[in-house]
């Protein structure tokens, strides 16, 4: 997959982008606040996707403009087509979105037509963060093959909410407890489906990983990933067995009820399972080092393009926002060593720290405008 063209307007500070990006490597450079994370967030939204900053609709538009527009020619490996969307101030929430001329009613319906990685500096501490970053990072990577996967994502959200509502109320006033079962059934579809797609990708993703993190310790270092559920004990060999899945989680919540009405939430479920890594056998949030933790983030990250490429053929744009200055010199080189097959957009502040891959574009960002240098 590969990004032909960029255009940006009042896009926050983004001021009349229009470039042409080289198929391999892009270099962004600029000193800081000159937009070019902005850049790289408009690139990520048109994936379809919400901000990886948190950026709220009505702040995509610039102080001083009256809409934000972004527009996005690309090629993947059967046709070129074109992404365009446009906020405008007045009237956030109607955003005006297009996939070759088409109209669609919401930005999230772009999922699935094009697809990229980012990587963040608050990537690197996937490993040592919470486990919902963990559990974040799993469901968008299925996502990414899997788009019908969004739609049992929220709809668990739905019901858990309802269900957690039910238990404050019953705690409260006693009132609630008969719509109880009915939470349950559906929590228990949507959560053993959820569970069993998310244990499958945590294999396919421990596959990859493991070679990348051989790779970057020569060798040195096993590291393993393990998806840990609250639900069930084991779900190895089990997969297929939606049957009897469904019935260990009714019975893990029925189990769990008296701490659910006295905590006023659900205690377990997929909503509080996590992805555990580790290295040589010990836990790598608990007892690796930070350069273990972060080498695992960046194995992680890199075999996620690598399984949407066994996926759907094609690697996705992989994004690296201004990570290689938070990183040594040999794990820059990991990196760079590991994209050379995808296109890439590098955002820094010195081009200089991607001099081994120096083949391609440089562009430079000031005041929100974008030229090749």
């Amino acid at each position: 997959m590969i990004i032909d063209r960029i255009t940006a307007d009042g896009y926050k500070n983004l001021e009349e982008i229009d470039i042409e990006l080289d198929p391999k490597m892009n270099i962004i450079c600029g000193e800081n606040a000159q937009g070019k994370t902005n850049l790289v967030e408009a690139v990520w939204l048109c994936s379809g996707c919400r901000s990886f900053r948190g950026t709220r609709d009505k702040d995509f538009i610039g102080f001083t403009k009256d809409a934000a527009r972004v527009g996005m020619d690309f090629t993947d490996s059967v046709r070129s087509q074109r992404i365009e969307f446009e906020v405008r101030k007045g009237s956030v929430k109607d955003k005006i979105v297009t996939l070759n001329g088409v109209k669609l009613p919401l930005l999230s319906k772009l999922f699935g037509s094009f697809r990229c990685v980012v990587f963040t500096p608050e990537d690197l501490d996937l490993i040592k963060g919470s486990p919902d970053n963990r559990r974040s990072f799993a469901d968008l990577s299925i996502a990414q093959v899997k788009p019908s996967y969004v739609s049992a994502l929220n709809k668990y959200n739905m019901i858990l909410a309802q269900r957690n509502a039910a238990l404050k109320s019953v705690g409260r006033d006693g009132s609630g407890a008969e719509f109880m079962d009915v939470w349950n059934e559906q929590l228990v579809k949507a959560g053993t489906y959820i569970s069993v797609l998310r244990y499958a990708f945590c294999i396919t993703l421990n596959n990859y990983t493991k070679l990348l993190y051989s790779s970057i310790t020569d060798g040195k270092e096993n590291l393993d990933l393990y998806y840990h559920s609250t639900v069930y004990d084991t779900l190895d060999g089990r997969l297929n067995d939606t049957e009897k899945l469904e019935a260990e989680y009714a019975e893990k919540l029925k189990s769990s009820a008296e701490n659910d009405f006295r905590a006023g939430f659900t205690t377990v479920g997929v909503h509080r399972d996590d992805i555990g890594a580790y290295i040589n056998g010990l836990s790598v949030r608990d007892f690796g080092s930070q350069g273990q933790a972060r080498s695992a983030a960046l194995s992680m990250k890199l075999a996620h393009a690598r399984i949407l490429k066994a996926e759907q053929g094609e690697y996705p744009v992989m994004l690296l926002d201004d990570v290689l200055s938070e990183l040594d010199e040999k794990r820059r080189r990991f990196i760079l060593n590991n994209i050379d097959d995808m296109q890439v957009i590098i955002t820094c502040c010195d081009e200089r720290s991607v001099t081994d891959m120096a083949e391609g574009k440089i562009f430079r960002m000031k005041n929100g405008r974008a030229e090749i240098k």
